[in-house]
């Protein structure tokens, strides 16, 4: 270890109360989180226990979610993730009233639906604008990229919208009806087998499906839509609009008349009753080969029922009739269910998941996947309520200035194949899975970023090092537990058990409550369910071994700097 001279300490001290603000106040003169690497004023400490365990999850609560995933995800670590999604239906206005009920307010024909068209958008940014010529005509082309989409581009499925018959329930009567209900990832059979059996977006393979992209051969299409229809003008002229890349789907127009037009008297008046009479819709994905996952903010989307009916105008006493075209829209509101299915599990996944050994590997995923359990510091071999290793620093009086979780990833098992690398987590988060609560470390870290606030709080850390700042392969997540090390061992905290998941994003740190508990816990962070992707750490439970690039060197490590005192 590195031996500093006592000028030394005094001119660091001196510069760290200049420039730097304590987390702690009794470490004013040396306690202060250093951010960087520079660590070359303090000792270096990596000897501290750390054991580390795999634990398979199971069905855990999905509903409300705020976003979901949809298709197909293939990670050969893990194996194939096939997500379903259910959500309830709002009217934006309520008890809409149609000109299809008496016949002295219409002419000829009562109200008529023209389309029905379900529009979800993407998440996509924009990559270029440029305009293009077209028979004499200048348009204006936007390319984007498509965020939040993994697997193959292009991979088809088959996508199927049926209508629901399965009542998404606010309150849970068990609980007499004081808690929300919950639903979980398990119950896509349940849901399948309540659905009415009438394929909504039905559109035939012609004209704008003449690929199947509606349907059988669906796609996340990263092309922007063109839709082009007359204006109010006098006349009337063609006008074109341009929007985002989205699931647009054409519904089917039967059924739709039937549940609006013809609805029995009181169906409509409100969302209250409306959401008891349709059920909500349910997204099936099948035959995925491999297939692709799109994140989905399903709550961003519309139906739009196009419709026309008359309208009747009394001038003089002299009846008429102008027809109209009219819209009505309805919103992907209310209680939604995010639907998992794992198959073709990895047997080396599967083992280590459901081990209760100290691991060589953490396999670490999000949906109904699995977590990592850390223990640090060690036993307390004489019962006294601290471990014997906190009991020694704290008897040597060191001073905390930084203490980090480090954890490779095992590029081994995540990357086998260059021309196919899965997906690697941006994100993974740590937290006290006794209590289910954050650690105070990311209570204290108020770093933000505005351009991309995933990456808020990078401070306490977790996000991704990868080869080179362009991209490439990930090698490391670090994560700074600075000041959960400090209460550990200067104001006796409880040692509690660490969870680590891999996050959709750091800014919501919920919880979801699993079907079943296991022997660890009954929770799980929420942004790890909605992620269909995950990680392999090296865990702690590997050889020792002198190479510097062997596993050993890789393990899971805790790294504290300190200062001795003099």
């Amino acid at each position: 270890m590195f031996k500093k001279s006592y000028l030394q300490q005094i001119l660091f001290g001196l510069t760290a109360v200049l420039l730097f603000a304590s987390c702690d106040k009794d470490f004013n003169e040396l306690g202060t989180d250093i951010v960087g690497d520079d660590h070359f004023l303090f000792e270096r400490y990596t000897d501290a226990s750390v054991k580390a365990y795999n634990q398979k999850l199971g069905p855990i609560s999905s509903n409300n979610l705020p976003i979901n995933p949809l298709g197909f995800y293939e990670n050969p670590a893990f194996g194939t993730t096939q997500a379903n999604f259910v959500t309830q239906v709002q009217l934006d206005s309520e008890n809409p009233r149609f000109n299809n009920v008496d016949p002295e307010e219409y002419d000829l024909d009562p109200t008529v639906i023209d389309s029905i068209i379900l529009n979800i958008p993407y998440y996509s940014r924009v990559t270029a604008v440029e305009n293009v010529t077209v028979n004499g005509v200048t348009e204006v082309h936007t390319t984007y990229k498509l965020d939040s989409i993994y697997g193959p581009e292009n991979s088809k499925f088959k996508l199927s919208v049926y209508q629901s018959n399965y009542f998404l329930r606010d309150l849970d009567p068990s609980q007499s009806l004081v808690e929300r209900q919950l639903f979980y990832t398990d119950m896509d059979a349940e849901i399948d087998n309540n659905k009415i059996p009438v394929l909504l977006n039905d559109a035939p393979l012609s004209g704008n499906n003449q690929d199947g992209h509606e349907n059988t051969q669906f796609y996340f299409d990263k092309r922007e839509h063109k839709t082009s229809a007359l204006n109010t003008a006098t006349p009337p002229v063609l006008v074109d609009t341009r929007f985002a890349p989205s699931m647009r789907l054409h519904l089917n127009k039967t059924v739709f008349t039937n549940l609006l037009l013809n609805a029995p008297s009181g169906q409509l008046v409100s969302n209250a009753v409306f959401k008891n009479y349709f059920r909500g819709l349910y997204f099936k994905v099948e035959n995925g080969n491999p297939g692709q996952m799109a994140m989905m903010n399903f709550q961003g989307g519309k139906i739009t029922v196009y419709y026309n009916e008359d309208k009747k105008k009394t001038v003089d006493g002299v009846v008429s009739y102008e027809r109209e075209f009219k819209t009505l829209s309805m919103s992907m509101t209310g209680n939604t269910v995010s639907l998992l299915n794992n198959s073709n599990e990895n047997v080396d996944y599967l083992t280590a998941a459901n081990s209760n050994q100290e691991a060589s590997k953490l396999y670490v995923k999000g949906g109904q996947g699995s977590i990592a359990v850390i223990d640090v510091f060690g036993p307390d071999a004489d019962n006294n309520g601290i471990a014997d290793e906190i009991e020694a620093i704290k008897a040597n009086g060191w001073l905390i200035n930084e203490a980090n979780l480090t954890f490779y990833i095992d590029r081994g098992v995540m990357s086998p194949n260059q021309l196919n690398k899965p997906v690697e987590p941006n994100r993974i988060f740590l937290y006290d899975l006794n209590n289910r609560k954050i650690l105070i470390d990311y209570t204290l870290d108020n770093s933000s970023n505005t351009v991309n606030p995933k990456l808020n709080k990078s401070v306490h850390g977790g996000i991704i090092e990868r080869e080179n700042v362009t991209g490439g392969r990930g090698t490391k997540y670090k994560i700074r537990i600075t000041n959960h090390v400090r209460n550990l061992i200067k104001n006796d905290s409880t040692n509690v058990r660490l969870g680590l998941s891999v996050t959709e994003t750091i800014n919501n740190v919920g919880f979801s409550k699993l079907r079943t508990a296991n022997t660890n816990t009954l929770y799980a962070p929420n942004m790890s369910v909605l992620s269909p992707v995950g990680t392999v750490l090296y865990g702690t439970n590997i050889p020792f071994n002198s190479d510097p690039n062997s596993d050993y060197a890789k393990r899971l490590k805790l790294e504290i700097y300190y200062t001795k005192p003099d």
